[in-house]
């Protein structure tokens, strides 16, 4: 689990170690680290064009003291000072020494023949949009041939929350320090990141605990294991579906198949879509009846494609009113939008599992902190809440907040979140903590969509057909092999 760091908690953390360590340590630790990332990424030292945008303060130290490596190692290092009034002495001083060249914002000549580019404008305490000249500087470097590379976080991006209130620095890899700031991972700022690469310069151990964290794929093999000999159906998870209707029954079908293909223990479902999803599902125990009549399950799935009418909405009622913990999706949503003390007042775990606008109905802006947003609904409702998105935010009652870090724009299509709904169901069937379940469904649901996606444009049926071998991927990647 990537645990994810608030700008306040890594400045806390310096702050320790900074009194336990000579001056200036820390600043080459990460130097170092990000000029070996650099050299990676460049492929060969010498003769390489590098050019460092560099601000004022820490930041463009940080940039500067990388471009005294990478010029000692015989690359060609042009360092554009936007304040050379206020440009790191010591960092400048190194660089020179090391042969670098020094130019001010207007001869930045180098950024249209540079191999790689470092934004070491703004550093993680920098707030709002670039100013004009350091904007038409990032603007020049996006559009020339070298690598951007953002220096702990792209100037302009807000490292705590990813919101971006004008020019922000379009890296193509971001080299961060310490931790994993959340504005690198959410939000506008994810996209501005790009590839994020971690350098260890000894925060760990003076860190505070995390509340926001990342899943990775061994993390969500843990919620897929095998069955083991003394399982059976029963102890595998049983999922209830309610979804679908008789004229437009592909919601409880795609619904149905994901949460067999994720964990095929026992599904059973409950609706009006019943002839369809008997049909193509011959694996699910089905009813035509009330939830009540389905039998015994251990989890709840409730909403898509039911409808919004009066039956849908005594069905939602009937379901939140088990102890039993329940997915609340799509025209379920709609519903407990209308009546949020249906899920108020409910003890057993609730996932609600909105887009933008289906989150907005709740009364509660999104905005651009999007962790912030969906940790105050899941406060005010006492659920947990997966707010979908580019990078889907999971938030519970008590704060604890994931970001998925899986996933494809091809999954923006009608159906997909049909199938993460089922692919939650029966998860949280297995009776899991919710909030760490729901962030696996989503992982999970964003590695089926690039897989499925290897072959083409995808739809949601794909997402369905390739689950299995999705959950074999991840199953192996706890083993040591990806399966890619």
């Amino acid at each position: 689990m990537i645990g994810l760091s608030t700008v306040a908690e890594v400045r806390a953390a310096e702050d320790v170690l900074l009194a336990r360590t000579p001056e200036g340590a820390l600043m080459q630790r990460a130097a170092t680290g990000l000029a070996t990332v650099c050299l990676r990424l460049l492929g060969r030292a010498h003769g390489a064009r590098v050019t460092a945008l560099v601000g004022a303060g820490n930041n463009g130290g940080d940039a500067l003291f990388a471009g005294a490596h990478l010029a000692g190692r015989g690359a060609r290092v042009t360092a554009v000072l936007l304040d050379p009034g206020r440009a790191h002495a010591a960092g400048l001083a190194a660089l020179r020494r090391a042969g670098g060249r020094v130019a001010g914002p207007g001869d930045p000549d180098g950024l249209d023949r540079a191999d790689l580019v470092l934004d070491g404008i703004l550093g993680i305490g920098g707030r709002g949009g670039l100013r004009p000249e350091a904007a038409r500087l990032a603007g020049r470097a996006a559009s020339g041939p070298g690598i951007g590379v953002a220096v702990d976080v792209p100037s302009g991006v807000d490292a705590d929350t990813g919101a971006v209130e004008g020019a922000a620095f379009p890296a193509v890899h971001t080299v961060t320090f310490g931790a994993v700031k959340p504005g690198l991972v959410v939000g506008e700022g994810r996209a501005h990141a790009g590839t994020v690469h971690l350098v260890d310069i000894g925060l760990g151990p003076h860190l505070a605990r995390p509340r926001a964290f990342q899943l990775t794929d061994d993390d969500v093999a843990a919620h897929l294991e095998p069955p083991g000999e003394g399982d059976d159906k029963y102890s595998r998870g049983v999922v209830g579906i309610v979804a679908g209707s008789a004229t437009y029954p592909g919601a409880a079908v795609l619904c149905t198949g994901a949460a067999l293909r994720t964990r095929p223990g026992l599904v059973r479902y409950a609706g009006t879509a019943a002839d369809g999803v008997r049909a193509s599902w011959p694996e699910a125990i089905v009813t035509d009846a009330r939830p009540g009549d389905a039998g015994r399950v251990q989890a709840w799935v409730v909403g898509p494609g039911m409808g919004t009418d009066d039956d849908a909405r005594s069905v939602l009622a009937e379901v939140l009113a088990t102890d039993l913990p329940v997915v609340v999706d799509a025209d379920a949503l709609t519903l407990a939008a209308r009546e949020p003390e249906l899920v108020r007042r409910r003890s057993a775990p609730t996932v609600l599992t909105p887009h933008d606008r289906e989150f907005e109905r709740f009364g509660v802006e999104v905005g651009a902190d999007r962790i912030g947003s969906a940790r105050r609904l899941a406060a005010d409702l006492g659920a947990v809440v997966l707010l979908k998105g580019n990078a889907t935010v999971v938030a519970g009652p008590d704060g604890t907040a994931f970001v998925n870090a899986t996933g494809t724009t091809e999954l923006a299509s009608a159906g997909t979140g049909d199938v993460l709904s089922g692919i939650l169901g029966a998860l949280l069937a297995t009776g899991t903590p919710p909030a760490e379940t729901a962030a696996a469904a989503a992982h999970l649901h964003g590695r089926a969509g690039q897989v499925a996606s290897e072959r083409g444009p995808l739809v949601a049926g794909d997402l369905v057909r390739r689950l299995s071998e999705t959950v074999g991927r991840v199953r192996g990647a706890r083993l040591g092999d990806s399966g890619a």
